[in-house]
């Protein structure tokens, strides 16, 4: 009999001053890509139990806290200017952290990859971010970790990090991929009306 898997959690944090598109994307990737919920159970989670404001005044309430969301088995950190201030946060990179030691997959898009850095979570990996902030990210990376300038995403194993705001979603196509194969990536994609290069 074959065994019935629950569905994945996929949490993505969120906090102020995200950009939008590099949460709202993989959010759509997931919940698209989900088989009407049968495969992904995709949630927000924020440090505080209150609206988050985006990007352009966007308010946004998250799902849950740190403090009580269903343990992630992906978790997405996107950036934004946002992302500044909170590589600095060491309540969330801690968090970040703890929560890293037990998922499949940790993902990054933009500038989620400096809190990554501060999270201490990229020895010896490659690394990517948005193309505006690679010295921003060149400057924290660990001395191990090579930085590289002009990829959409790049694939660690554990560790996936994307380039800027839409790469984002390719990376999450790239994922949902690797976890339910070619064909339902491609499906989502139609379904997203996402012109995917593979």
């Amino acid at each position: 009999m074959e065994e019935v898997r629950r569905p994945r959690n996929v949490a993505i944090l969120i906090f102020d001053n995200v950009e939008v598109l590099d949460f709202t994307g993989p959010f759509e990737v997931f919940i698209t890509g989900s088989n009407r919920g049968k495969d992904f159970n995709v949630y927000t989670v924020a440090e505080h139990n209150r609206p988050i404001i985006a990007l352009g005044n966007l308010s946004v309430n998250p799902t849950y806290t740190i403090y009580n969301c269903p343990k992630p088995d992906l978790l997405i950190i996107p950036g934004g200017w946002g992302s500044r201030k909170e590589m600095q946060n060491e309540i969330l990179t801690n968090w970040i952290h703890e929560v890293s030691k037990d998922v499949e997959h940790l993902l990054s898009v933009c500038t989620g990859a400096l809190i990554l850095a501060k999270a201490n979570l990229l020895d010896g990996l490659k690394l990517t971010t948005n193309r505006l902030a690679m010295n921003e990210l060149k400057e924290i990376a660990p001395e191990s970790a090579e930085i590289i300038e002009n990829a959409r995403y790049i694939d660690n194993g554990k560790v996936i990090l994307s380039a800027g705001v839409s790469a984002g979603i390719d990376m999450s196509l790239y994922v949902v991929s690797k976890l339910l194969g070619e064909e339902r990536a491609k499906h989502t994609a139609k379904l997203m009306e996402y012109d995917w290069k593979v």
